[in-house]
């Protein structure tokens, strides 16, 4: 069915096939019977595909990735359609408009995204009071992505702080986890904070914030693929010493090296952070560092690139424990999730495995962890 939608979608601006994409869920989010019907055919029911981390159960390790679904439009749809957890946003303390349009852009000849949206968002406190609207009775895990207000400078400090913290009292009562974007190239200044010297406060104002409550809930850092690799371990040593629940890895990529798209379509397009798979590489080269850093008990997220069962077992075996994808979904179509679920099935079949975990194991990365085809 999406071969036959997909060059519709493709013949509109990215934007505006985002907008039909979502309004094309809409019955599937505001009626149970339709929720139930799909998630009876995509819903991973192998219980050797759940994950285990955080205090918390994954169904499948396939994710949604921040950013496709800003609003908490539609989470009960997502979770229909067999994702093991839903990260929504990236929500910021104060609502804001998307930078000037226009702001996506497809690659197709790279199966890529570029994109500049700056975060927009209806505010914190209204995707919040949404998520708790709907939440109930969903089977997967939900994320929220917290990032920093366009109007706030990143100069003193403790504006970025108070404005973090703003966005993560509203959301943590909602979420199952939450996860600090640091790392979007399209606010400006945000990458600074990823500087060891604005971590560490960020870290442990939220921290705190988190243990001053009665529930607490896990944090997590997104970091930039673009940081040099003295960089990841300063930021992820940040991560570990403020004791976080995790890392996800990696957020877009300002990089545009080896592109099949021509160089004038590149120049044209201009600035944004490139997703998919030419993030691949450089993906699993950070997960793999990061878990090198953090040890096996934190939780790390790995995204860029994950487009299939062959990708998402290259990022589970370089040291992720879940997997995300974003901009596969707008090139293979809404039944993504179900067939990486089932691949990883039959591989565990065919390797006699009882988990994933074995599964995951049982073999050596290939090619440095990149299958051949990717």
């Amino acid at each position: 069915m999406y071969a036959i939608l997909k060059p519709l979608l493709f013949a509109l601006d990215p934007a505006t096939a985002h907008g039909v994409a979502m309004k094309a869920l809409a019955p599937v989010e505001h009626v149970g019977l339709l929720r139930a019907a799909l998630a009876g055919a995509t819903r991973a029911t192998d219980g050797r595909l759940a994950v285990k981390k955080m205090g918390l159960t994954f169904p499948s390790p396939i994710g949604l990735a921040a950013g496709l679904d800003k609003n908490a439009e539609r989470a009960r749809a997502w979770a229909a359609l067999g994702f093991g957890h839903i990260e929504l946003g990236t929500v910021t303390a104060h609502a804001q408009d998307a930078n000037p349009a226009p702001n996506l852009f497809r690659l197709p000849e790279d199966r890529a995204l570029v994109n500049r949206l700056g975060f927009p968002n209806a505010g914190a406190a209204h995707v919040a009071a949404r998520i708790a609207e709907r939440r109930k009775g969903l089977p997967a895990p939900i994320g929220v992505s917290i990032g920093k207000s366009r109007i706030v400078p990143v100069e003193p400090l403790s504006g970025v702080l108070d404005d973090y913290i703003a966005s993560f009292r509203a959301v943590r009562s909602v979420a199952d986890f939450v996860v600090v974007n640091v790392s979007s190239p399209n606010t400006k200044d945000l990458r600074a904070m990823q500087a060891a010297e604005s971590a560490r406060p960020l870290f442990d104002a939220l921290v705190a914030e988190n243990e001053r409550t009665g529930r607490r809930v896990p944090i997590l850092v997104k970091i930039a693929p673009d940081l040099a690799d003295d960089a990841i371990d300063g930021l992820v040593d940040e991560a570990k010493r403020a004791r976080l629940a995790g890392v996800v890895a990696t957020n877009t990529t300002i990089s545009r090296e080896g592109l099949a798209t021509p160089r004038e379509r590149i120049a044209e397009i201009g600035a944004g952070g490139l997703s998919g798979m030419p993030l691949l590489p450089r993906a699993l080269a950070v997960v793999k560092r990061v878990r090198a850093r953090l040890g096996p008990e934190p939780c790390v997220i790995g995204v860029g690139g994950v487009d299939s069962t062959e990708t998402a077992l290259a990022m589970l075996r370089v040291g992720a424990d879940l997997v995300q994808v974003y901009t596969a979904f707008v090139y293979k179509g809404p039944l993504l999730p179900r067939a990486i679920a089932r691949g990883l099935v039959r591989a565990m079949d065919v390797e006699g495995a009882s988990s994933l975990g074995e599964l995951v194991r049982g073999h050596e990365a290939v090619a440095g962890g990149i299958p051949a085809h990717a």
